[in-house]
């Protein structure tokens, strides 16, 4: 993606170098390795893809279980991984197995991480429906980047016993960027460390730039940065706003930062952000 910054937060100098290295960074599991060679062909094959998924039963299952449920509304139930992928779609299935990959991967001890997946999936959801209402990002897209959105605290959380604290800081300081709190304490940040796994893993470069951007607002009144990434991170404001909302908080500081520029880049006005909001808040509780 020519259009788009270096990612100097990424790697930058020898300290954050060997800092990167201490940070344990999951590998792209070989099963997700197996599915996009499949969907790197010319015509990628359901019955391929299906055959490759049904080598892991466990992930099998569980794809299946993600596939039939209130989420996606499908009329007819899917008795098969092969049938799921019909009914969805290779892409979609594709998503969703790479998100429950994500999860066995870096899932915590005693189940510390469940609400953290939990935020991730309704993170997801706000970003699927928000894109499909406006029609600026395939669902693929923006089901992967709101999953993978935050994927680098609990990597953070394993790598520095005190991270729980800045992630604390963070979350309730209402000038400074989230990312920007996070360097001044660890040298390093969620956003930064997202990026670098979704590259590793071979995800979509419009979900790695996404990621790498989704805390720093200013990028959405940059020309130089893709459209499709600036959207991305636009969405995920709102999604913010959403998921407060459902939690039963008032406000989002998040929103509060990047709201009214996110605002302006999808060509809202306020009642219709607060009209979307509205919708996406009924969305949150048909499926609860």
């Amino acid at each position: 993606m020519t259009s788009v910054a270096a990612p100097a937060p990424v790697i930058e100098t020898t300290v954050e170098d060997a800092l990167l290295r201490s940070i344990r960074i999951p590998p792209r599991p070989s099963l997700l390795v197996d599915l996009q060679r499949e969907l790197a062909e010319a015509d990628p094959s359901p019955r391929r893809i299906a055959r490759i998924i049904g080598n892991d039963v466990g992930m099998s299952g569980a794809l299946l279980k993600l596939a039939n449920s209130p989420y996606f509304g499908a009329a007819r139930k899917a008795k098969s991984v092969e049938q799921a992928i019909n009914f969805l779609g290779i892409n979609q299935c594709a998503a969703l197995l790479t998100g429950l990959l994500a999860r066995q991967a870096i899932d915590g001890k005693d189940g510390n991480l469940d609400s953290f997946w939990e935020v991730s999936a309704r993170r997801a959801q706000a970003l699927v429906f928000t894109s499909r209402k406006l029609r600026i990002a395939p669902p693929d897209i923006a089901h992967t980047f709101g999953l993978f959105c935050d994927i680098g605290v609990p990597l953070l959380m394993a790598r520095f016993p005190d991270y729980k604290d800045t992630f604390a800081l963070a979350s309730q300081d209402a000038e400074r960027k989230f990312t920007a709190i996070e360097d001044a304490r660890h040298s390093t940040n969620h956003a930064a460390i997202g990026c670098l796994l979704a590259r590793n893993w071979g995800l979509s470069p419009d979900v790695s730039w996404a990621i790498l951007h989704h805390h720093d607002y200013a990028v959405m009144t940059d020309d130089a940065t893709d459209d499709a990434v600036r959207s991305l991170v636009a969405l995920s404001v709102l999604a913010d706003k959403g998921i407060q909302r459902f939690h039963g908080n008032s406000g989002s500081l998040e929103w509060d930062k990047g709201g009214e520029i996110a605002c302006a880049h999808l060509g809202l006005s306020e009642d219709e952000a607060a009209d979307l909001l509205d919708e996406l808040h009924e969305t949150f509780h048909i499926e609860h």
